[in-house]
């Protein structure tokens, strides 16, 4: 099971590539996503990168769901103070 502060930052790390994807296509994560996931976006399996960056960002988008829900479950009835790293990491 990862550490809090692990998670913080792989969420962050996902976070910066799923920037990207929202930038280059203009809408939210999880509005693709719900587009996606009901099929809306079939269209686009025909071209070859639209697919490939779709795979990739769904891909990217569920590992961040589960890092966020497993940081949330970390969280659920614990004092903020007792999860956080007060000696810096760097």
């Amino acid at each position: 099971m990862m550490e809090i502060h692990e998670l913080v930052v792989e969420m962050k790390l996902l976070e910066r590539r799923l920037t990207l994807y929202e930038e280059k296509y203009g809408v939210l994560n999880e509005d693709f996503y719900a587009a996606l996931t009901s099929g809306k976006l079939d269209q686009f399996d025909d071209y070859d990168e639209t697919r490939i960056d779709f795979v990739r960002w769904k891909g990217i988008y569920e590992t961040w769901l589960r890092r966020k829900a497993a940081y949330e479950a970390q969280m659920e009835g614990r004092d903020l103070i007792d999860a956080m790293r007060l000696q810096p990491a760097y």
